[in-house]
């Protein structure tokens, strides 16, 4: 049977389930491969209780795992970082929650002399795709080497080791569609966008009939199902809607300016290498008016020199007692320049 269930990719949603301790054992229990006996929501201050320009939904658990070392069946405390973005966010963001965990004195263990904080493990459920990687989930474990490669067995479990190091769980929902190949994708199939019903993101279609076997993927249905029939939990849903289309409409608005800036600096670009031809053009004519003018210069002076030994010549003509129209003839000058050149 089709049943309708409100999507808990919304921070409200999600909130309401994960507050749920059957709940949160279940999905725990399944992203750890482990089974998780007891878990507490650890308070905090970094929860989402006011919006930012990048939603980053926050949640702190404290889980009893139990453990088989041995013969023995052992339960240890285990802090788990859960964060979930619907929206592409800078790692450091991640980074700085994490810090602020490994720096936080309420992680370390109670009455430890030496100051071991507890495990921790980093879990991201992303609403976005992680460059190149196909796989849905993957686990990013430390492993404990020594200087030839070989793997210390009895390292992990060292406390010292776990108080430095975490390991991680990476969740891309956007690969999730429909594909179930064991009890984690199982679980995890009620993020599954592609189940998305009509206009509104709110509100999933799910196959009721595919978990009848499974009691805890019934309560989870179950309280999906109530949380899209709470109207309170609606006007929540409806709060983020409006505040990621805000998102959207400031991301589109930044994508259109960049992209008239890119045009417009392509222009610039362009005018710029016209002006820069130009440019060179005109230093290129100036250098011929500079080689012109020269060449006029040079002209002019020997014009100039011409002229001196023309009136130089008259004059000595002259002064030898020739006449002006016998200088004329001599020198093919004109009377008038000859009387000029004699003044």
């Amino acid at each position: 049977m089709i049943i309708h269930v409100a999507n808990p990719i919304y921070d409200s949603v999600f909130k309401y389930i994960m507050e749920d301790e059957r709940i949160a054992k279940t999905i725990l229990s399944a992203l750890l491969k482990k089974e998780v006996v007891h878990v507490t929501v650890r308070p905090h201050e970094y929860s989402n209780t006011t919006r930012d320009t990048l939603s980053m939904f926050r949640i702190d658990f404290a889980a009893t795992v139990r453990e088989k070392e041995g013969n023995e069946i052992k339960d240890r405390i285990v802090l788990i970082e859960l964060q979930k973005t619907w929206l592409n966010t800078e790692t450091l963001r991640f980074r700085q929650y994490l810090g602020a965990q490994y720096n936080n004195k309420n992680n370390i263990r109670e009455a430890d002399e030496k100051g071991f904080a507890y495990p921790m493990v980093a879990v991201y459920l992303l609403g976005h795709k992680v460059g190149n990687i196909k796989e849905p989930i993957v686990y990013v474990n430390h492993d404990v080497f020594d200087y030839n490669g070989n793997v210390v067995a009895e390292g992990n479990a060292e406390p010292f080791v776990e108080s430095l190091t975490h390991n991680s769980i990476i969740v891309q929902i956007p690969r999730l569609q429909g594909n179930v190949n064991n009890r984690l994708e199982k679980i995890l199939s009620v993020f599954d966008q592609t189940n998305v019903e009509g206009d509104t993101q709110q509100v999933l279609k799910i196959d009721e009939d595919k978990y009848a076997d499974d009691n805890d993927m019934m309560y989870v249905l179950h309280k999906l199902t109530a949380a899209a029939a709470n109207s309170e939990m609606r006007q929540d849903m409806n709060v983020e809607d409006e505040f990621y289309k805000a998102i959207e409409d400031r991301d589109t608005a930044i994508m259109q300016r960049d992209k008239i800036l890119k045009e417009q600096s392509e222009q610039l670009s362009q005018q710029s290498e016209q002006l820069s031809q130009q440019s060179e053009q005109i230093s290129q004519q100036s250098e011929q008016l500079s080689q012109q003018s020269e060449q006029i210069s040079q002209q002019s002076e020997q014009i100039s020199q011409q002229s001196e030994q023309l009136k130089n010549m008259a004059k000595a003509l002259s002064a030898s007692g020739l006449s002006n129209e016998q200088i004329s003839q001599m020198t093919g000058m004109s009377i008038a320049e000859i009387a000029h050149l004699l003044e």
